[in-house]
């Protein structure tokens, strides 16, 4: 169902932002029309760019890669939006506190379900999922792929945590950032707490 939600999420995201003027709202919506990873997807651009891993941009490394993201925004939304991060007036922004901030707000309800899927997943309780984690919790004997006989049982694994990964730097490694990020996402195309819940628990049999 994961791929629908996706879907509807995009469709979603796209159709808001017509209607929407708030820039930081605007720019969540153009990250979410990439799907569920497109927050952190950008998240990505960024780290790359930040040469120095210093973790903070300045406004020409911002618009960089906001324009390498393929994100459609001009240089005074831009501005308004770093102005909002910029909270100091240092001239730089911190970008995982601007990633937190772009994230679909979720209620706590959510968050911990999020963080009890997480939990069952990751085995070793090392705050990493891989595919030894997944061994024993992800049945991939159902996946239509490992029935043909295309894939093999890792290869099954390996594009399960893709799906949590980002688009463009996948390392079949999930940590609990990206987990949040990719079901901030999901839970931006689902109205009640109630229903996002009752997903989740099917979903990995809470």
């Amino acid at each position: 169902g994961t791929a629908r939600h996706d879907r509807e999420m995009a469709i979603q995201a796209k159709r808001n932002l017509s209607k929407t003027t708030n820039p930081v709202e605007r720019l969540r919506l153009q990250c979410l029309a990439k799907g569920s990873a497109g927050i952190k997807g950008l998240g990505r651009v960024f780290r790359i760019m930040d040469d120095d891993n210093s973790r903070t941009l300045d406004f020409k490394e911002f618009i960089k890669g906001l324009n390498d993201y393929a994100v459609m925004i001009d240089k005074e939304e831009a501005q308004e939006i770093f102005q909002i991060f910029d909270k100091d007036g240092s001239g730089t922004i911190d970008f995982d506190e601007f990633l937190v901030t772009l994230r679909p707000p979720m209620s706590n309800a959510r968050k911990e379900i999020i963080m009890q899927a997480f939990r069952k997943l990751d085995k070793t309780g090392d705050g990493v999922v891989t595919i030894e984690d997944l061994r024993g919790v992800y049945n991939a004997k159902h996946h239509p792929k490992y029935q043909n006989g295309d894939w093999t049982e890792d290869q099954v694994f390996r594009a399960f945590l893709d799906n949590f990964d980002s688009p463009y730097d996948k390392d079949g490694k999930v940590t609990i950032e990206e987990f949040m990020n990719y079901y901030a996402g999901v839970s931006a195309s689902i109205d009640t707490d109630v229903y996002f819940i009752i997903m989740m628990k099917n979903a990995w049999k809470l």
